[in-house]
């Protein structure tokens, strides 16, 4: 039997307003990988925080066993602003100490290698800090790691380098994993145990999602599912991981036999040929055409003759790493960004909703009650061929009643979400594009969220990157490399495989840029070597403009938070183009420094 590292007995918790936990014990073994699921606000982090010390319960202990580290990484994170990227994860080790670690360089080349080194911790932005944060823990040396939210920020092939990473950190049955995160591909392919977060109490299953959706599904089905809206919800779900991916359910412990017999009654998750019908009705054959359209900041030009002849009824996910333009294609799309070149042709019935990553669409009623803001609205949605109205609708997507008269600006960012897609969908838009729809809404959240498009007759268009949201709701992939758009016949493992060859082609440009042991020091000529020092000053002059201007606009969207919605998105867009061009300037500058070391 594995042998205890962390227990937590009899905890109780509780606020002012309600109980968290009521007599739950937990314990943390060698060799587990826990995921840990639940509602937005039902105590996860309250959770994390109470093993990991960082919580006091008002009953119950946690006790660790003799000499057992603890390494956690919180929402929040408690960086030196004063400190250099490179200190905060090395601290003063000299160079040749920690470039001789092996895990030490994966760490920084999976997470902070776009960073440049001597750049301080007050002038990066939330996800760059985020993800120093996640270096700083990643290469320390830790019996247990505790995870909350580790994917934020991360881009899909950094999702992917994580996974891959606590996989292999430590050897088989030894080590400890707990991990909060709205990504269901992670939770598959990292958790060998999941712990669900609900009504005080702690329920713990066996396997990754997959294989908790299949018991939970069980679960309801004993208990007479008093739930059924959410029981069928997730019988729809267990069918999608079935048929759509059988990939996902191929581990043992995902009991394939009990699963069919639980979605043998379940139709196919879409019918896309009733969709695509549907859609050619309320669109036409004409939706959106982008004809060699690029788009261009100052010098810097981020997409490049972009050719896409979008159709009435698809369904598209679109990658890319940050900084690679996915929300410009979007806004190019949306027509707020016009072209440099070339043309954007829109249909003459396309009506285009829009969900940012901004709440811009609630910011003009931040002052209104939820029900006044539905009672606005007669407007019905369909789905399963039955009317709901806009509460039914919100209910549906997991909203309290009690919520109903809290005000708009007042609401979790989760609530937010919820409140945004209602409003999108009941604007009645068929083309509808969703940008990074993720933030800020939990598990259950997102299975409400796919059921209700798996239904919506238009075209979508998705920026994300969540696998499981994108293989779950979109039916081809694109990607964007170098400005230009992709198509992924492959999906999302194939787009993984392109990025780990560009990185491997980038690798060997710049070991060949280096100079032989027999050549001269710098193998370049004086000349070139004095263009790429002016280069790199003017670089650094740069940077130190953009960092002033971006820390600038974050104060002035703070001070236009209540206020000003269109100034707001004006200062959002401004920010976007300033982070854009930083990201560049920085890998340019590595370049550079990597030539004239």
């Amino acid at each position: 039997m594995a042998a205890p590292l962390v227990v937590g007995e009899a905890l109780h918790l509780e606020y002012p307003t309600r109980v968290v936990f009521d007599s739950v014990t937990v314990g943390v073994e060698e060799g587990d990988r826990i995921g840990i699921v639940g509602r937005n606000g039902d105590g996860k982090s309250s959770l994390m925080g109470m093993l990991a010390g960082l919580v006091e319960p008002q009953a119950g202990r946690v006790t660790r066993r003799g000499g057992v580290t603890f390494g956690m990484l919180s929402q929040g994170d408690d960086l030196d602003p004063a400190l250099t990227v490179g200190a905060a994860i090395v601290g003063d080790r000299p160079e040749h100490e920690w470039a001789g670690d092996a895990k030490i360089r994966d760490v920084i080349g999976g997470l902070v290698s776009d960073l440049p080194w001597d750049a301080t911790i007050g002038t990066l932005s939330g996800g760059q800090r985020r993800r120093v944060s996640l270096a700083v823990l990643l290469v320390g040396e830790w019996d247990v790691i505790a995870l909350d939210e580790p994917t934020n920020h991360l881009d899909i092939d950094g999702i992917a380098w994580l996974a891959a990473h606590v996989k292999t950190r430590w050897s088989k049955n030894s080590g400890a994993l707990l991990v909060i995160t709205h990504d269901r591909w992670f939770l598959d392919e990292v958790c060998t145990e999941t712990w669900e977060v609900h009504t005080e109490t702690v329920e713990p299953f066996e396997g990754g999602y997959a294989a908790y959706v299949l018991q939970r599904v069980e679960r309801d089905r004993m208990l007479a599912a008093t739930e059924s809206k959410r029981q069928n919800l997730m019988r729809k779900e267990l069918a999608w991981l079935r048929r759509g991916a059988p990939a996902r359910t191929s581990k043992p412990k995902f009991r394939i036999d009990a699963a069919n017999v639980l979605i043998e009654d379940v139709p196919p998750i879409r019918n896309p040929i009733e969709l695509q019908r549907l859609a050619v009705s309320r669109l036409g054959k004409d939706v959106i055409d982008l004809e060699e359209a690029s788009v261009s900041y100052g010098e810097r030009e981020i997409l490049h003759k972009v050719t896409w002849r979008i159709a009435p009824g698809e369904r598209t996910g679109i990658l890319g790493a940050n900084g690679s333009g996915k929300s410009t294609l979007l806004s190019l799309i949306a027509g707020t960004v016009p072209p440099a070149s070339g043309r954007v042709k829109r249909g003459k019935t396309v009506r285009l909703g829009m969900l940012d990553q901004q709440f811009s669409q609630l910011a003009d009623i931040s002052g209104d009650r939820v029900r006044e803001v539905l009672a606005r609205t007669e407007t019905t949605f369909t789905i399963d061929g039955k009317d709901l109205t806009p509460a039914q609708l919100l209910e549906r997507l997991g909203f309290a009643r009690e919520h109903l008269s809290a005000r708009v600006g007042e609401l979790s960012g989760g609530q937010k979400r919820r409140l945004q897609l209602l409003l999108l969908l009941l604007s009645e838009p068929n083309v509808i594009a969703l940008d990074e729809p993720t933030n800020d809404v939990d598990a259950d959240m997102l299975a409400a969220m796919e059921d209700l498009l798996d239904s919506w007759p238009g075209t979508l268009l998705v920026v994300s990157h969540d696998r499981y949201l994108l293989e779950r709701v979109t039916d081809q992939q694109y990607a964007i490399f170098d400005g230009r758009l992709r198509h992924l016949p492959g999906g999302v493992d194939e787009y993984l495989r392109l990025r780990r060859e560009q990185a491997k082609t980038r690798d060997t440009r710049k070991a060949a840029s280096r100079p032989a042991a027999t050549d001269d020091a710098s193998g370049m000529s004086s000349a070139e070597r004095r263009a790429a020092q002016k280069e790199v000053a003017a670089i650094e002059r740069r940077l130190g403009k953009l960092a002033t201007e971006a820390n600038s606009l974050h104060q002035r969207m703070a001070e236009h938070a209540q206020a000003d919605h269109t100034g707001l998105v004006k200062l959002a867009d401004q920010l976007q183009v300033v982070e854009g061009e930083t990201a560049e300037l920085e890998e340019r500058w590595l370049e550079l420094s990597d030539l004239i070391d």
